[in-house]
């Protein structure tokens, strides 16, 4: 079975791919390169939902083979005390927080404007067995399009979402090319920070691909063993 991995920035990607040890196959596509490691195929498609969802949409369509899941995957922000600093989240559904409507009343989203979707559920037993093996902390994961940085916005989010575990950028976008082609989509992420007012010094990126890495090591034969109903 093959599974596309879409990530922001050759970083994750490059730590995606670690977990399987030796150097990938590199394989060209429309927009970007592909790295091949294991059952996956990895690609870092840009930051934002735009981007992501144009790169996971080029890479399916253009696929020799079909794909039986997508992934986003990378490093994310995570909501305290749920979240910690180093910890992995599975998302259980992939929401779009920020897309929808400003109004006097207060956010709108697009659901409620009556058109569109705004939430995207990853199959519930891949997300329980990936949970389980690897420890992650499951959950709602937002998508956002500007990353919060503060404490009024965080706030805001946790009400609208009760029960977020962490918020990235690329995970709507990416589920939602891959339901145009009737692909499952999963989102992993572990967390480089914690979602409220912006301190860049007490992110911890390093550590927070490591533990990506080591997230695929343990994600790979999951999926390998996993069948879509």
């Amino acid at each position: 079975m093959r599974v596309l991995v879409v990530t922001a920035v050759p970083a994750e990607r490059d730590a995606v791919t670690r977990a399987f040890g030796g150097a990938p196959q590199v394989r060209e596509a429309p927009g970007a390169e592909l790295h091949r490691a294991g059952p996956f195929d990895v690609l870092a498609g840009g930051v934002g939902p735009a981007a992501a969802a144009a790169a996971t949409a080029f890479a399916l369509a253009s696929a020799p083979e079909p794909y039986a899941l997508v992934v986003s995957a990378g490093i994310g922000g995570g909501f305290a005390p749920a979240a910690p600093v180093g910890s992995l989240v599975v998302a259980t559904g992939i929401v779009a927080a920020d897309l929808g409507a400003e109004t006097p009343d207060g956010f709108v989203p697009v659901t409620g404007l009556g058109f569109g979707r705004d939430t995207f559920l990853p199959p519930a037993s891949l997300v329980r067995d990936v949970v389980a093996a690897t420890g992650a902390v499951p959950g709602p994961v937002l998508t956002v399009s500007t990353v919060t940085g503060s404490a009024a916005r965080t706030a805001t989010l946790l009400a609208a979402h009760p029960g977020a575990v962490a918020e990235a950028m690329e995970g709507f976008g990416v589920a939602e090319a891959a339901d145009r082609l009737g692909v499952p989509a999963l989102e992993l992420r572990a967390v480089s920070n914690a979602v409220g007012p912006r301190d860049r010094g007490a992110w911890r990126i390093g550590d927070a691909l490591a533990a990506l890495t080591e997230a695929f090591g343990k994600t790979a034969p999951v999926v390998e063993g996993w069948t879509p109903s």
